[in-house]
């Protein structure tokens, strides 16, 4: 069973986050916690939308894959600490993972009534709508004169404490299990919405997504600048001919879809017959849902959600559609603003074999098979057969972390 422990503190000392470490060593056999910190969330404000960012989208990732949660709270003046009200208010705000979500609460302070008060506020919270948490009833674990509490190993010295907060977390493993038989309950996944229903602030408004001359209506409609126009950037001032001329001439295909999941963009270096992924200019403006056949549509939204999270920084596919005498890679790279907010998608595909062989060709190295594996034959950049040189030691895999298939998710867009 997975837990999720959330540290109420933002202190670089704090008695909660040694309770629930406590937790995690003492009752190992019961569950798996992971315990999270609120010290990197950015304080709530409702102006300043920053539920994008990747701290606060692997907070609700993680609390959404769990089976339940465990709330440390101290008590600051007869209430919760700001850091954390904070965290619950961007968690309920336009994102909702503790709905349906088993919690308790526990708690750590320096007096005798422990976090009496903060603990019942704390449960007026998490049952307002928006947060809907379904948090254990009774059982509240109070732990006062947490000063004196612990030995020097970070261990509950008095045994009768010990065995309380055991009965207490065993009952909670008991509500979870019942409360997984309701429907709706349970560990899920962030839901993605592939139709783009939504919108962001560079979103153009008035104009159908799924219009075959988006670009064309969408341009008009915000006087977009073309031509011999200079556009400032980052580290250069480039005209917006110089701008697509350079895009034009990566070698390899380009496409960006926005943090609202909507296509915006590709290098059009080549037709739709001669691309790796086939592109259509009809399509860009389309929600991503409308780019993929329904059946991958799964798949999509994960490696979306990958990197909305953080969980990764870049999903990596190889497709080996294109024949034996290409390596085409789906790179899906995650972006961010200035202020790490999750900002879309670069997709880039490249066929990695004309490097390999051009690397290969410069350092006179060669293709070898390693131990348990097959040559490889299709390159030609070996000047003799692997099996004449001595096998080199095989070093050690990683094992690979599952994942959905492969998508070729460019390659799958409708014409």
């Amino acid at each position: 069973m997975k837990i999720i422990g959330i540290v109420g503190s933002t202190a670089d000392k704090s008695y909660n986050r040694q309770l629930l470490q406590f937790i995690a060593k003492e009752y190992y056999t019961l569950f798996d916690l992971e315990i999270l910190e609120i010290a990197n969330i950015p304080m709530f404000n409702q102006s300043k939308d920053q539920t994008n960012s990747v701290a606060i989208q692997n907070m609700a990732r993680k609390i959404m894959g769990a089976d339940g949660v465990i709330i440390a709270t101290p008590e600051h003046n007869h209430t919760i600490p700001a850091g954390l009200k904070s965290v619950l208010e961007w968690l309920s705000f336009s994102i909702h993972p503790l709905e349906n979500k088993p919690v308790m609460i526990v708690g750590a302070s320096y007096f005798s009534q422990g976090s009496s008060r903060a603990q019942l506020h704390l449960r007026q919270i998490l049952d307002a709508p928006g947060v809907n948490a379904l948090v254990m009833p009774g059982n509240e674990f109070l732990l006062g004169n947490v000063k004196e509490a612990f030995d020097e190993d970070g261990n509950l010295k008095d045994e009768g404490t010990v065995g309380f907060l055991g009965s207490v977390l065993n009952k909670f493993v008991q509500f979870i299990e019942v409360i997984s038989q309701l429907d709706g309950a349970g560990p899920k996944t962030m839901p993605e919405d592939l139709y783009a229903k939504g919108s962001i602030a560079t979103t153009i408004e008035g104009v159908e997504m799924a219009a075959e001359d988006w670009v064309e209506q969408a341009s008009e409609k915000v006087n977009a600048v073309k031509g011999d126009t200079y556009v400032e950037l980052d580290r250069g001032i480039l005209t917006v001919d110089q701008l697509n001329y350079f895009l034009k001439s990566m070698p390899m295909e380009l496409t960006f879809a926005d943090d609202n999941n909507q296509f915006l963009y590709y290098n059009r270096n080549a037709e739709a017959e001669d691309m790796f992924a086939k592109r259509w200019k009809k399509q860009v403006g389309n929600a991503l849902a409308y780019c993929h056949p329904e059946q991958v549509h799964n798949n999509v939204a994960w490696v979306i959600s990958q990197l909305r999270s953080g969980a990764q920084d870049a999903v990596r596919v190889h497709v080996p559609t294109h024949g034996p005498d290409k390596f085409v890679v789906h790179t899906y790279q995650s972006m961010h603003d200035d202020e790490g907010n999750y900002a879309g998608i670069n997709e880039y595909i490249l066929d990695f074999k004309p490097l390999v062989d051009w690397y290969l060709q410069q350092t006179g190295q060669e293709l070898v098979a390693g131990s348990g594996e097959a040559a490889d034959a299709v390159s030609g950049a070996s000047k003799k057969e692997a099996a004449e040189k001595p096998a080199p030691t095989p070093a050690a895999k990683p094992a690979a972390p599952a994942k959905p298939a492969a998508d070729a998710v460019s390659s799958a867009s409708k014409h």
